[in-house]
């Protein structure tokens, strides 16, 4: 766990007003003061305890796909961070996640966009779409899920322990409760995690890896360079994603030599000066070319490299017991849609 900082401890007195909001509004639906709304179809809800990125994304994809490969009619909806439901000028979705998603899915699962999860899934069930993946719906506790999956990175599962503003948590870890299904990102095994997990929750609990299929050139990703060319390049890593350390090191884990990084906030939009700043922080440093994730490359489109190439990391998620994960999701959404659980 992370130790508190000066800032940290300011704005404890915040966290615990925010506290006490989300164990109110928890107990509230879960005493069913407040309603839930229920979509005519299979909901499975994917998200975290904390702001950092602990794998919602390929979780998510991969629930979607495997989903869709299991011949159901898949639809994914999420919110779109800063999208509001809008497309831009080339009918991409404003969200970097969003059109990561949309790009990913290439119509073997469909995209639903909006803040009113539950209006625009609505919408989609009225096209035959019959399995919802949630994305980053722990929280979203006003939309009936029928198995709730929750993510744990195994590098900093609770950061430094302090719910928001003072840490990155969400809920309390007591929420853990809630969840149908615990899944550990980021190791093969964690026993003092599990420990931790145990205080709250019995819950069915699985590990995944992130595995790299490819680095592509960007912004088209259409050209991969070639695995045995990794080696003789220098590769200055950047990312504006919620755990830019955790990919660093998996690039390292994954063998691209790597000469030099830089962090940026969650969903940075890059600028010609940040740009420039990038170019010469890889010049002092002789990097061959750039390397950043996926989700990036959706917020590099109003600026150019023109001095190194920039590739995108095409990740995806690999659960250790792929099989056992997918049926304990299917076991537990037909008892809960059998049983008409709420």
């Amino acid at each position: 766990m992370n130790p508190p900082t000066i800032i940290s401890w300011l704005l404890w007195p915040f966290s615990l007003i925010y506290g006490t909001f989300v164990r109110l509004r928890a107990f509230a639906y879960r005493r069913n003061w407040r309603a839930r709304r229920k979509l005519d179809g299979v909901v499975i809800s994917v998200g975290n305890l904390t702001t950092g990125g602990a794998g919602k994304t390929p979780a998510v994809l991969w629930l979607a796909l495997r989903a869709a490969g299991s011949g159901h009619r898949v639809a994914v909806l999420t919110r779109g961070y800063r999208s509001e439901g809008q497309a831009g000028a080339d009918g991409w979705p404003r969200s970097d996640e969003a059109a990561l998603l949309r790009d990913r899915l290439a119509g073997r699962a469909q995209l639903g966009i909006g803040a009113n999860r539950y209006a625009t899934g609505r919408v989609l069930a009225r096209h035959s779409v019959d399995w919802f993946v949630l994305d980053d719906g722990f929280q979203h506790l006003r939309l009936h899920r029928d198995v709730d999956i929750v993510l744990l990175d195994a590098t900093s599962p609770f950061g430094n322990g302090r719910l928001l503003p003072s840490g990155p948590l969400r809920e309390p870890r007591s929420a853990l409760a809630r969840a149908d299904i615990i899944l550990i990102t980021r190791a093969e095994r964690s026993p003092a995690l599990e420990s931790v997990v145990r205080h709250y929750t019995n819950a069915p609990l699985f590990y995944a890896q992130a595995a790299l299929d490819g680095l592509y050139r960007a912004p088209q990703r259409k050209v991969a360079l070639p695995p045995q060319d990794w080696p003789r390049c220098r590769f200055f890593a950047f990312a504006g994603i919620g755990n830019p350390r955790a990919f660093f090191d998996d690039l390292q884990r994954w063998a691209v030599p790597l000469a030099g990084v830089r962090a940026f906030r969650d969903h940075h939009r890059f600028t010609p000066r940040d740009v420039a700043d990038l170019d010469r922080a890889a010049a002092a440093v002789t990097a061959d070319a750039f390397v950043c994730t996926e989700k990036d490359v959706f917020n590099l489109r109003d600026v150019r490299f023109e001095r190194l190439p920039v590739y995108a990391a095409r990740i995806d998620l690999e659960p250790s017991d792929a099989e056992g994960f997918w049926q304990t999701v299917c076991r537990i959404a037909e008892q809960r849609r059998e049983g008409g659980t709420q």
